[in-house]
């Protein structure tokens, strides 16, 4: 589709901050693709990540850099040849997506041929604190269903006993973001274990994750930091029970579409989530989520505020995004 490729930065504040394992942020920075064409306007936002070695004005140069393929017709199948897996290519790949849904006046969802989608329970998630914060936060929240706890360091044990106290009844999951040890890991699972937690996430980093291979995991241990794309989800069956499908990873919908598919075939469940941005960026991982065990799309609700319009949060659900906003 021959379309102007603009690229813009934006800032939206969080609301509070918010603390994982490797350290605290007070605003999302997105990058917004935009592709017009005539009277359609198609986007996509990502999230450059420092953890991958991204860099706001990187991801910003990335994308821009590839104005003059836009303009002469730039295909889905065309850019996955032309950038890696990583957050650029998820801006372009779900602007194109966009575009050619409001081109052809359907929707994403018919074009990729996935069934109508529905509203879905999303994790709410507690930011990294001390035990006592975490328990009055988990006390707060625990009107909500699935609450997703942030966890990396010291104590976690007692911060996660902390959180059942504070919301006894909601189903809980934890991602410790590659902060813990391999001589800690298996007290730190038994004691989510008896939490009753459901999954953690990334416990280990993902260059030292082979260890998973040789333990008794007495709860479903999901990959992150460790899965990206189908290249990397090779023999990850050893060491894990479930991925972590972020578009911010597979490079936008077309590869997240592939790679959950693939896992299904190896036996591996699915999680989906999302970095720390806008109902923009939410909006096409709605559709990959439909058939998910986990889904956390909670960015959104831990912003000050949303672009408009935006999803529609009502208690734990969220629902599928109108047009107006993608799709």
């Amino acid at each position: 589709m021959k379309g102007d490729l603009t690229v813009s930065v934006e800032s939206w504040p969080i609301a509070g901050g918010f603390t994982i394992s490797r350290g605290t942020k007070t605003e999302a920075t997105v990058v917004v693709a935009e592709i017009r064409t005539g009277a359609h306007l198609g986007r996509g936002e990502c999230v450059p990540y420092a953890r991958y070695g991204e860099t706001v004005e990187g991801i910003r140069n990335e994308i821009a850099g590839l104005a003059d393929k836009v303009a002469h017709g730039l295909s889905r199948e065309e850019l996955a040849t032309l950038l890696p897996a990583g957050a650029a290519r998820n801006a372009l790949d779900c602007a194109l997506w966009d575009l050619e849904a409001k081109e052809k006046g359907r929707s994403v969802r018919e074009l990729a041929g996935l069934s109508v989608p529905k509203p879905l329970v999303t994790a709410y998630t507690l930011s990294l604190g001390t035990p006592d914060a975490m328990r009055e936060a988990a006390r707060k929240a625990a009107h909500r269903q699935l609450l997703k706890v942030k966890l990396g360091g010291d104590g976690d044990a007692e911060r996660i006993a902390a959180v059942r106290e504070g919301a006894p009844n909601a189903r809980v999951i934890v991602d410790a973001n590659e902060g813990w040890s391999p001589a800690d890991i298996e007290t730190l699972l038994a004691a989510c274990a008896d939490a009753g937690v459901e999954l953690v996430e990334q416990p280990l980093p993902a260059d030292a994750d082979e260890v998973l291979a040789n333990i008794h995991r007495p709860i479903t241990v999901c990959a992150d930091e460790s899965i990206h794309d189908r290249a990397s989800l090779t023999g990850l069956s050893a060491r894990y029970d479930a991925i972590n499908i972020k578009l911010d990873k597979t490079g936008g919908l077309t590869e997240a579409l592939a790679l959950s598919k693939a896992a299904r075939q190896d036996g591996i469940k699915v999680m989906v989530g999302c970095m720390l941005a806008t109902s923009l960026a939410m909006a096409p991982a709605m559709l990959i989520a439909q058939d998910a065990e986990w889904v956390d799309l909670d960015g959104p609700l831990l912003l000050a505020r949303d672009r408009q319009p935006g999803l529609r949060y009502e208690g734990s659900e969220v629902f599928p995004p109108e047009p107006g906003l993608w799709g």
